[in-house]
C-alpha cells in the first residue's frame, strides 16, 4: 500500500514537473497578437523563437527600441501636459492674444497627447505579450510610421512648450512631491510584470554580450525605482497631527469658472462657494472712475467688437466710463466657455451671465464690505496721454477711502507700474517711493509685496503678506516668513493637487479660479507619516524583488530541464548528445492505477513548441 502511494506521489510529480516543462503555444491569442501587431494572422508567417536565437533581427529591434522610446516620451508629454491643467486658461488666452481668435487648444493637445500615448502603448502591450509567447517581433511599416509620428510630436511639442511657457516645468516638479509615491508603485509593478519576458528571453539566449546587455540595463532600471524613495521629499509626508488648516480661499476675479471673470456675478458666486477673499484687476477710465478690467485692452471680455468696431486695440483706460457701462461683459463666456464649465449653469444663471457689464471698484468694494471680504486687487497705471497718468493712486485711494464703506483693513493693494503680456510671469509691484505715499495717505491700507525681498526690507516697509506665484512654493520658505508674522499668498491654485501641497506646506491663503472646488475637499489628496510610507515602498520593492527572483529561477530551471528534455535527447556538459533514458514503465505501472495519470509518460518525455 505504502508503495503504491509512493508511486503515486512520484507520478503526480513526475507529471507536474511536466506540465511545468511545456511550452504552451495560445493559438488564438498569439493569431490575435500577431495579427495586430504585424498584420500576420496566418499561422505560417509567424516564427517560434528558438532556444540561442533574439526575439528579432537587427531592423525589427531598432524598430521596438524606437516603440519604447515613444512609449517614455510620450508618457513624459502626457504627464507633463497633464499635470499643466492649472494653468490651462492662460495657455488658451496667450494663444488668443496671437491668433485673435478663441479656441480651446490646451483641450485638443490634451485629447492628441492621449491619443498618441494610447496608440504607443498598446504597441507597447502586445509586443511584450507576444515575448512572453516566445514569439519571434515583426512589426508592420504602417506601425513604424504611426511610432515614428507619435514620436516627432513628443519632441517637438515638448520643446516648443519648453520654449514658450517653460516655467511649466517648475509645476511638473512641484507635482512629483504629490504624485511620487503612486508612480514609484506604478513603476515598481510595471517592473515586476516585465520580468517574465525579460527572463524567458534572457535564458534562451547563447550571446553573452546581449544577456549582459538586457540584464544590465534592466537591473539598472528596477534599481534606480527601488531606491527612489530614499531621495523623495514631500511636505506631506509628515507626523500625525502636524497638518494646519486649509489655506483660505481667494476668488481670482471672482468664481470665474461659475461667472464672467471681473463682473459682480462672478464674485457673488465667490462669496457663495466660500470665499474668503476677493482678487480683482482695477484701472482707471478716461475721465477718472476705476474700474474692473484685467486686460489691457476690452477685446477679450466685451463686445466691443459690435459697438466700437474701430477702438477694439484701444487701452480699456483711453474710454469713458459711459462708454465703458455700454458694453457687455459677459456675452463672451457664453459663447467661449473658456474652463468648460458652462453647460452646468442653469437657466437662469446663464441669463444672468449674459447680461452682466463692466464693473466698477465702487461696486466691487461696496460687495466686499457687505459680505466682510478681504480685497486684494492690482493697480494698474494709465497709459500715456491718459488724465489720470499721475493721480492714479490718489484717484484709487480716493475711492476706497471716500466713496465706498469698506474698511482700509480690508484691502490689500498691490500696483503694476506697466502692462506685461498674459504670458509674462513677471509683476511690477508698487515702488518704495509710491509705497511710502500710500502709507502716508492711508496707513491702515494693509500692502503686499510680489517679491521675495529681505525680511529687514519688508518689515521696514510694514509689509504683511507676500503674493507669490504657487512655483515658489515651498514649507521651509512660509516657516521662514510666518516667524516674522508675514503670511504668504499664492496665485493661482485651482487644481486639488497643487491646493493639496500648499496645505502641507503651510500656505496662509491661495488665490483660485475653482473656490467651489476647493471648498470641499476635506484633506490632502496624499498625507501619511513617515513611517507609513516607509513601510509602504520596503513592502512594495520587497514583494517585488521576490517576484522577480521567483519568475528569473522559475526560467532558469524550465530552459535547463527543456535543453535535457528537448528531441529526446540530453545535452551533455562537453555539448555532445546522447539518448535521453526515461524510467516509462514505473510511470506506466503508476497511470495503470490512476486514469488521470494516462497521458504522463508522453507528458514527462515531450517538450511541445
Amino acid at each position: 500500500m505504502a508503495s503504491t502511494l509512493s508511486q503515486l506521489k512520484l507520478g503526480w510529480l513526475h507529471g507536474l514537473r511536466a506540465k511545468l516543462l511545456r511550452r504552451y503555444e495560445h493559438k488564438p491569442l498569439v493569431s490575435c497578437l500577431a495579427g495586430l501587431y504585424g498584420c500576420r494572422w496566418r499561422r505560417y508567417e509567424r516564427s517560434f523563437t528558438q532556444p540561442g536565437e533574439c526575439c528579432c533581427n537587427k531592423i525589427e529591434g531598432v524598430s521596438f527600441a524606437l516603440l519604447v522610446a515613444a512609449f517614455c516620451l510620450t508618457l513624459v508629454f502626457l504627464y507633463f501636459w497633464g499635470q499643466a491643467k492649472n494653468d490651462y486658461n492662460d495657455f488658451d488666452w496667450f494663444n488668443f492674444g496671437i491668433l485673435g481668435f478663441w479656441f480651446p487648444w490646451s483641450v485638443v493637445l490634451l485629447v492628441i497627447a492621449a491619443g498618441f500615448f494610447t496608440y504607443v502603448t498598446v504597441l507597447m502591450l502586445l509586443a511584450v505579450c507576444l515575448l512572453s509567447e516566445g514569439q519571434k517581433l515583426y512589426l508592420h511599416w504602417s506601425h513604424k510610421i504611426g511610432i515614428f509620428v507619435s514620436l516627432t510630436f513628443s519632441i517637438v511639442a515638448t520643446a516648443v512648450l519648453s520654449d514658450l511657457w517653460s516655467k511649466e516645468w517648475k509645476t511638473l516638479l512641484l507635482s512629483f512631491q504629490i504624485t511620487a509615491p503612486y508612480l514609484h508603485v506604478g513603476g515598481v509593478l510595471l517592473m515586476t510584470a516585465l520580468a517574465w519576458p525579460i527572463a524567458l528571453h534572457f535564458f534562451r539566449m547563447n550571446s553573452r554580450v546581449k544577456r549582459a546587455l538586457i540584464l544590465g540595463v534592466y537591473l539598472s532600471i528596477l534599481s534606480a525605482l527601488y531606491l527612489v524613495p530614499l531621495g523623495l521629499y514631500s511636505p506631506c509626508i509628515k507626523e500625525d497631527g502636524t497638518l494646519g488648516p486649509a489655506p483660505a480661499l481667494i476668488g481670482h476675479r471672482g468664481a470665474p469658472m461659475l461667472a464672467p471673470e471681473n463682473t459682480l456675478m462672478s464674485f457673488e458666486k465667490a462669496v457663495e462657494a466660500g470665499s474668503e477673499g476677493l482678487e480683482t484687476d482695477v484701472t482707471i477710465s478716461l475721465d477718472g472712475v476705476p474700474f474692473l478690467m484685467h486686460d489691457q485692452t476690452l477685446r477679450r471680455t466685451t463686445n466691443i467688437l459690435e459697438v466700437f468696431p474701430n477702438r477694439t486695440n484701444h487701452p480699456a483706460a483711453m474710454f469713458t466710463w459711459s462708454e465703458l457701462e455700454s458694453l457687455n461683459a459677459g456675452a463672451w463666456f457664453l459663447s467661449h466657455d473658456p474652463f468648460g464649465t458652462v453647460g452646468s449653469l442653469g437657466a437662469d444663471d446663464r441669463l444672468r451671465a449674459e447680461k452682466q457689464s463692466v464693473c466698477s471698484l465702487h461696486d466691487f468694494l461696496q460687495l466686499a464690505a457687505q459680505k466682510t471680504k478681504l480685497v486684494i486687487f492690482d493697480l494698474y497705471r494709465p497709459p500715456r496721454g491718459h488724465p489720470y497718468r499721475d493721480t492714479w493712486i490718489q484717484r484709487t485711494l480716493e475711492v476706497i477711502q471716500n466713496e465706498s464703506s469698506i474698511l482700509s483693513s480690508q484691502v490689500r493693494e498691490t500696483v503694476r507700474g506697466g502692462r506685461c503680456e498674459e504670458a509674462q510671469s513677471e509683476v511690477l509691484w508698487l515702488p518704495s517711493d509710491l509705497r511710502a505715499l500710500v502709507q502716508e495717505m492711508d496707513p491702515e491700507l494693509q500692502q503686499t509685496s510680489g517679491s521675495r525681498l529681505p525680511l529687514e526690507e519688508l518689515q521696514s516697509n510694514n509689509i504683511v503678506k507676500l503674493n507669490l506665484h504657487y512655483s515658489s512654493m515651498s514649507a521651509q520658505l512660509v516657516s521662514e516668513y510666518a516667524a516674522v508674522n508675514i503670511s504668504i499668498n499664492l496665485y493661482v491654485i485651482s487644481q486639488p493637487w497643487l491646493f493639496s501641497l500648499a496645505w502641507c506646506c503651510g500656505v496662509q491663503s491661495v488665490t483660485t479660479n475653482a473656490p467651489q472646488l476647493l471648498k470641499s475637499m476635506k484633506s490632502p489628496l496624499l498625507l501619511m507619516s513617515p513611517e507609513e510610507y516607509n513601510l509602504m515602498w520596503i513592502l512594495t520593492d520587497g514583494a517585488s524583488l521576490v517576484l522577480i527572483l521567483i519568475i528569473f529561477f522559475f526560467h532558469w530551471w524550465r530552459e535547463r530541464g527543456l535543453a535535457f528534455c528537448s528531441g529526446g535527447k540530453i545535452t551533455a556538459d562537453n555539448g555532445t548528445y546522447s539518448k535521453f533514458k526515461t524510467e516509462l514503465s514505473d510511470i506506466w505501472s503508476v497511470s495503470s492505477t490512476n486514469s488521470q495519470a494516462e497521458k504522463t509518460p508522453s507528458l514527462a518525455t515531450v517538450s511541445e513548441h
